[in-house]
């Protein structure tokens, strides 16, 4: 099976956020099974070329039309990890992609629906047929339209597009002219209303778009999915999800065990292994692990070297992320004697001061507000307990990298949160199973009955504190599953369109 990925991200070597790294693990996965994945994206000036091997000119010289002007552009492959990869680069004259970032740019839209068109251009004019054609939010979703009115007519065949909502948040408004530039008129009384924005009225909705073509809708967890129906989580797209029903379905996403191994890990000040672990002897060979670790990040930040529990949060400065309980959080750690270690990105929070402003305090404090792969790796393999307090979570990454760390999560019982970390004390599930401390409000009450249980089972109950990370180093968050649920979806779309045609 040929699978064509169309994405704005890809890690390690063009990387914001989860985007990238669900995306390498899938498609490494769907290699690993034997199918023709490849995963096309644009040729940023920012991205990692150290990590891409044979890297060469595919096509010269395609030719994408952008409202009067004829674009050139050249399309590169490369290998990454046994990952084909294709590079979009436009020689355009506002340099799209040559910005020294991924996204933030105040022509975004125009950067990213000229991108959409220019990959179907090349796809057309390589005469390239994938199977299934995977598109990864609003940046691409522009794609399914243009395939189904533009490209499918012109001769352009593939056995289905699958859209996959990785964050509902972020749709993409904008004028029809924007569209217009790249071919897609609106004549056509039907596509104007799929792609009508239902608040704000002449206005295009670019990720409503996507989802009203799609042959195929994924988001990246089962509760996601439920959540983004109802309109306390359906971002105004509530109704629209509901009318294609039949058409989406929650997967929850995997992560990369080669990646995230601490056994493997050349980041970490000392390795360890968890999977099966089955002895006492094994669990306290990553005890001492995780002790040498946190000896590490102790040092790094300056905090004393006490036995007190070491609670970590790794992430983005972001509304959705929670900074205001992560800051509530990381105080009453304080006043509890423990200590607390912050890692986080975006620039300009408006809490990102407020945490600054702590370091250091009482020695028990340590933050960066950095993106720093490698102090990423440490702080999991170091911490005992790792706080998410999201508002809203379509899967989550940190959680399953925490448990395959020995760390115990601590988590709002949200999206992808509430099917992968189940409470200790509440779950309905067998004692195996149960692998973290859940609170369901989003207040500093939630934060306060979930943490002080963690912390005093710490501190109290080290059997039951054995337990837990045991139950947590031994579940399966490997690509395998969520990949068998892909190509079940791939096959069938196959199917449908071969029994049309």
């Amino acid at each position: 099976m040929h699978i064509l990925h169309i994405a704005t991200e890809l890690a390690p070597i063009a990387k914001v956020g989860g985007l990238a790294d669900v995306l390498y693990g899938l498609s490494k996965e769907l290699v690993r099974k034997g199918h023709q994945a490849e995963v096309l994206i644009p040729k940023y000036d920012s991205i990692d070329y150290s990590q891409l091997k044979h890297l060469k000119v595919e096509m010269r010289d395609v030719t994408c039309t952008e409202g009067t002007q004829q674009v050139h552009n050249t399309i590169w492959s490369g290998e990454l990890d046994g990952l084909r990869v294709l590079l979009l680069e436009p020689h355009h004259p506002h340099y799209y992609f040559s910005r020294g970032k991924i996204y933030g740019c105040s022509d975004d839209i125009e950067r990213f629906t000229y991108f959409c068109k220019a990959a179907l251009e090349y796809l057309q004019k390589a005469g390239i047929s994938p199977d299934v054609l995977h598109l990864h939010d609003w940046p691409t979703a522009l794609i399914a339209p243009l395939c189904k009115e533009v490209y499918n007519p012109l001769g352009l065949k593939t056995g289905g597009v699958v859209l996959t909502i990785h964050n509902l948040e972020y749709q993409s408004k904008c004028q029809p002219q924007q569209i217009m530039r790249v071919g897609l008129r609106g004549e056509n009384p039907l596509m104007r209303e799929k792609l009508q924005d239902l608040i704000v009225n002449g206005t295009v909705n670019l990720l409503k778009g996507g989802i009203e073509y799609a042959d195929f809708v994924t988001t990246v967890s089962p509760t996601y999915e439920k959540e983004i129906k109802t309109p306390g989580g359906g971002v105004g797209l509530d109704t629209v999800l509901h009318k294609h029903d039949k058409k989406i379905k929650g997967i929850l996403n995997g992560i990369d065990e080669d990646f995230w191994d601490p056994e493997k890990d050349s980041l970490l000040i000392k390795r360890y292994r968890t999977h099966n672990i089955t002895s006492p002897e094994e669990l306290i060979m990553v005890q001492e692990g995780k002790k040498e670790n946190r000896k590490y990040i102790r040092t790094h930040f300056g905090l004393k070297e006490e036995n007190a529990p070491l609670v970590a949060s790794v992430t983005r400065l972001s509304s959705q992320k929670g900074p205001e309980l992560i800051l509530y959080a990381l105080k009453r750690v304080v006043k509890k004697s423990g200590q607390f270690v912050l890692l986080g990105s975006d620039h300009g929070s408006k809490t990102e001061k407020d945490f600054l402003a702590l370091q250091g305090l009482e020695k028990r404090v340590g933050i960066s507000v950095d993106r720093d792969e490698a102090l990423a790796h440490l702080i999991f393999a170091a911490a005992d307990m790792f706080l998410i307090p999201s508002l809203y979570e379509p899967c989550g990454l940190t959680q399953m990298i925490s448990l395959r760390y020995g760390t115990v999560p601590i988590v709002r019982r949200t999206g992808g949160l509430a099917d992968t970390i189940f409470d200790v004390d509440t779950a309905e599930l067998p004692e195996n199973l149960r692998n973290g401390f859940n609170f369901d409000f989003y207040d500093t009450g939630g934060i306060d009955w979930a943490l002080d249980r963690a912390l005093e089972c710490w501190s109290k109950d080290r059997k039951k504190w054995e337990r837990l990370m045991l139950n947590g180093m031994r579940q399966d968050f490997t690509w395998k599953k969520p990949t068998a649920a892909y190509l079940e979806i791939y096959s069938n779309l196959i199917q449908k369109k071969a029994k049309v045609a």
